[in-house]
């Protein structure tokens, strides 16, 4: 087995994040004496996989793949969805060997792909879960892992602070706390996102666009908001048009529902049964039907009540800090849940990562035990 060949198959699936709801999957083709003979991604909904480009690649370049190994980031698929079985071309071309990091999670997949693959005669080798390639693939579709094993997308929380942890002001001042390098790269995670999640607060506080902006992307995220009494204004700019809006209440409301839709948002009525004070979504019925809707990675930006909601009910998987180096004293806080009596009732986190971005810090942090896959 070649690691650089998996390393180099990492990289290019790397490169392929707009492929969601599809994982983005990598796969490089190498002749038996170690000569390169063709590699690709996944393209975007519809397109070719991996497998597929890699194929085509060595194909354009002359090189035939009759006999070579196929090192590739997750396992080929091997059902008909919105493309043929990727299994099925590998066998086709001859390839004699598959090495992948990972089984799809996909049940309709779950080892299938392999199961056809060697029983066609080719060579099957799976890494160790606790691989560090494999972990790394596994991490490149965090999201996919999520929707395909708990039924819901994967949800990470961005927030940008001050450095004593204030959003905004009192009067809900806030643009801006952090540098234009964090807000360029926070941009940068909304385009790797399915769906950008936010509450009705922010839309009537900010009217914001929660497109992607500043980087350069080849499709927009989403839009989701949670909005219990549906008062999201029709002219609101998240509605132009441009992309889908998913709007979720709990107080059916027929010309307001009837205003939004006009307008073109999806509007889903989505009550908590279990509220006992007024109206309020029901966030987990919520995830789970964003996970029916096949999204992948949830992107929150969002108010201090929304966040306490997702992190009191244990829904937040990751957070998304950004610090700047300055303090507010009094103002609005990350998210607002709890008070506890116990410091033993502190929701945990891990840190994943620190870095500076311009002059801002950025943390990311996991609840612990969230991607046991």
């Amino acid at each position: 087995m070649s690691r650089p060949a998996l390393e180099r198959a990492l990289q290019l699936a790397a490169t392929g994040r707009m492929a969601a709801p599809n994982p983005s999957v990598g796969c490089i083709i190498i002749h038996s004496d170690g000569s390169f003979l063709g590699e690709g991604h996944t393209q975007r909904v519809g397109g070719p996989h991996a497998e597929i480009m890699a194929l085509r690649d060595a194909q354009a370049k002359g090189h035939p793949v009759h006999g070579a190994t196929a090192y590739v980031t997750l396992e080929p698929c091997s059902h008909h969805g919105r493309t043929g079985p990727c299994c099925d071309a590998l066998i086709a071309a001859g390839i004699k060997k598959v090495v992948a990091t990972n089984t799809d999670p996909n049940p309709l997949v779950a080892g299938q792909g392999f199961a056809r693959l060697r029983a066609a005669g080719v060579e099957v080798e799976v890494l160790a879960a606790d691989d560090p390639l494999a972990i790394q693939a596994r991490e490149l579709n965090i999201g996919f892992f999520s929707r395909m094993v708990r039924k819901t997308p994967w949800v990470r929380m961005k927030i940008a602070a001050s450095l004593d942890g204030k959003t905004a002001l009192n009067n809900g001042v806030s643009q801006w706390i952090t540098s234009s390098d964090a807000r360029a790269d926070g941009h940068a995670w909304r385009a790797r996102s399915c769906a950008v999640l936010t509450g009705i607060g922010t839309i009537l506080a900010d009217d914001p666009q929660l497109d992607v902006r500043l980087v350069e992307t080849t499709r927009q995220p989403k839009v989701v908001v949670v909005d219990s009494q549906l008062r999201t204004p029709p002219r609101a700019k998240i509605l132009n048009g441009k992309r889908p809006v998913l709007i979720y209440y709990a107080t059916h409301t027929p010309e307001k529902v009837a205003a939004l839709e006009q307008r073109g948002a999806t509007v889903i009525h989505c009550p908590d049964l279990q509220s006992r004070a007024e109206p309020t979504v029901d966030l987990p019925a919520m995830l789970l039907d964003l996970g029916k809707r096949e999204i992948n990675e949830l992107h929150v930006e969002a108010g201090h009540r929304l966040n306490g909601s997702l992190i009191q009910q244990g829904l937040a998987d990751e957070f998304l800090l950004y610090l700047a180096p300055k303090l507010l004293g009094q103002g609005r806080d990350m998210a607002s849940f709890g008070p506890f009596t116990s410091l033993s009732q502190a929701r945990d986190l891990e840190f994943l990562s620190i870095s500076q971005v311009g002059p801002d810090l950025r943390v990311v942090a996991r609840v612990p035990g969230r991607d046991d896959f």
